[in-house]
Formats: C-alpha cells, structure tokens, sequence
C-alpha cells in the first residue's frame, strides 16, 4: 500500500473532486429501491442525519470501524451501521453531528481525527433519514469505548477488503408483513452481512479507492 502521506493527499482529492455518487449506490441497492435523488422528491418527511466513517492506520494496514446495533424491535435493529444518527437542535451543522455521535456511541473525542470529506448523501425512505457520511482518518487506532446501550459490537475490518469482489453477495430479507426482499446485495464483512445505506456508502468509498489503486 501507498504511504499514508500519499494515501491521504489522494483520498482527499478524489473524495473532494471525483466522488462515483449515486452511481455507486445503485450497484448495492435492492431491486426496486429508487435512487435518493428520485425518493427524496416523494418524501413527507426529512430527518437529517450524519454518520462518521472512520478511518485509522494499524500494522501498516488502513482500517475502518463498523458497529452492529443491539437486537430491538425497529427499523434498523441488529444492523451494522457506521457510528451516526439524526442532528439535534445544538448542533452547528452536520459535520457536528457526525462527530457527536461517534463519541457518543464508540467514544471517540468530538476533536479528534483529520476530516478527509464527505461522500454522498444517502436517503432512506423507510425511516426519512437523510444521512450525510464524513471521512475521518487517524494516524493510530483510536481508542473505543462502547456505549452498551447504542452499540452491541464494535468491528474493524481493512479498507482494502471492499475491493474483493467475493465479498458481495446477495440474500432474501423476510419482512413483518410475511414479504421478502428478494437478491438484497450486501458486502461480507468481519463475518458480517452488511447491507442497506451503510453498504451504499461503503460501495461509493470501494469505487474511490478503485481510484487510488
């Protein structure tokens, strides 16, 4: 792999110039589901939100954390997700909000970490989340702290992997209503299915680094 000097410089200009957008997010969306842009258009109601995409260097290797929700009746329960969640009134902007809840889920200090970008926004009909990613990235791994009510596991897998084709795969996603979602894509990740909004991101983040190889 390239220094992280080098990495860093890369990353920030092809995130800042050359982002794939929601061109990306069609290759791991399920069938039917309308790009963020169109959905966005029909949507009565938007929650803004923000997630954190961390990034850190570890034995030579760049890293990047996931968390898995604990298991709870809702939308989103048992799912791995990037560290986020909606702004609050307090918060200045976005980019606050991402860095908010990092701390407040895994523990990262809300001044810690260089932030690289954003990548695009992502919208999520079922919940009217409009999530906003940011790219953060530290020179060592930071040091974590769950939140035992928010996060049932911190994951960390190698940046890297996205790029192993093997890793997506596809599976049927029964619903509360006795329906399926049938040939859902989702990346394979720390023995994880990994799937929805956070597998959008991670494929506009896997195009970029198709950039930098």
């Amino acid at each position: 792999m390239m220094n992280e000097k080098d990495f860093l410089q890369r990353l920030k200009r092809e995130i800042t110039h050359h982002l794939p957008g929601e061109v990306a997010h069609a290759k791991m969306a399920p069938i039917n589901r309308p790009l963020s842009s169109f959905a966005l258009q029909h949507a009565a109601e938007i929650r803004e939100s923000a997630v954190a995409v961390v990034l850190y260097e570890e034995d030579n290797l760049i890293k990047c954390i996931l968390t898995q929700r604990p298991d709870y009746e809702g939308k989103h329960g048992g799912q791995v997700s990037f560290p986020g969640g909606k702004k609050e009134p307090e918060d200045l902007d976005l980019e606050v909000t991402a860095r908010r809840e990092c701390f407040e889920e895994i523990g990262i200090p809300t001044e810690q970490g260089e932030l690289i970008g954003k990548l695009t926004e992502v919208f999520i009909p079922v919940s009217s989340f409009l999530v906003q990613p940011y790219v953060y990235f530290h020179s060592e791994k930071p040091q974590l702290e769950r939140n035992l009510r928010e996060v049932a596991e911190i994951l960390h897998f190698p940046l890297y992997d996205l790029l192993e084709e093997h890793r997506v795969m596809t599976m049927d996603i029964p619903q509360g209503n006795g329906s399926v979602y049938k040939n859902v894509p989702y990346f394979h990740l720390v023995d994880k299915k990994v799937w929805g909004a956070t597998a959008l991101i991670l494929n506009e983040l896997k195009e970029v680094l198709k950039q930098l190889a």
